[in-house]
């Protein structure tokens, strides 16, 4: 290869030393579009989980007066009656939580561990209605039958687990570039251990396979619906 003369370095020194040439203006359709930008408000997971928690227990709390409570609770032992309450809760709050708050330092919610929590509450929920649970009024109504006079608890309970999966749908619209099944079936197994919670305060069916596989049924077949309809809502395009 040969060496380029001294005039042609001259040349390139001096090209070297010019201006950066000017960019073209911008057109006046561009112009007005970058005129109509506003700011856009970033998520805020702490605030949208409560506002998520106590839109749902609100809605969870009218369904219940609406239901109207339980006939048998009071002959229901009380630590029993409050404990499975709150396990009920629990899946509530945990698998929401996971599905709508990222960890520390990241912007995307856990939503691998969202997953595993809908699997679990679902699995929990129904095994703890099959084998723990207390007489009560209709407890004569035992195996499959309880089962197949189940559709008015299961309706209930889906009908309860709507509004956190349209409420956390609606939080985490067009956000969610990957994961957003697994975020979505969290928000169902959140909803439908509300669900739950509403089923355990107001049906007096005592039986364990009514309560293990229709109340805790319920967790499974509102994670598996939500994960199916929501995910075009929360993808990010």
């Amino acid at each position: 290869m040969s060496a380029l003369e001294p005039g042609a370095e001259a040349g390139l020194d001096d090209l070297s030393r010019l201006p950066p040439p000017k960019p073209p203006a911008l057109s006046p359709a561009l112009e007005a579009e970058l005129a109509r930008l506003t700011p856009v408000a970033t998520r805020r997971p702490l605030r949208q989980l409560a506002l998520l928690i106590a839109i749902s227990l609100v809605y969870g709390a009218g369904l219940v007066v609406m239901f109207t409570v339980r006939r048998d609770v009071h002959e229901l032992p009380m630590g029993w009656l409050v404990s499975t309450g709150l396990a009920w809760l629990l899946g509530f709050v945990v698998p929401a939580t996971l599905a709508t708050v990222p960890r520390a330092g990241s912007v995307m919610p856990r939503w691998r561990l969202a997953g595993i929590a809908s699997v679990v509450a679902a699995l929990a929920m129904i095994v703890l209605g099959l084998v723990l649970h207390p007489a009560g009024e209709h407890s004569a109504l035992i195996g499959w039958d309880g089962v197949v006079r189940g559709y008015g608890c299961l309706a209930h309970g889906l009908e309860t687990a709507i509004v956190p999966v349209v409420v956390g749908t609606i939080f985490l619209r067009r956000a969610l570039p990957v994961g957003s099944r697994w975020v979505a079936a969290g928000l169902g197994a959140g909803g439908g251990s509300l669900g739950g919670l509403v089923l355990h305060l107001h049906c007096p069916i005592a039986d364990g396979v009514h309560v293990g596989l229709v109340h805790g049924g319920v967790i499974a077949i509102a994670a598996l619906l939500a994960a199916a309809l929501a995910p075009r809502a929360t993808e990010l395009r």
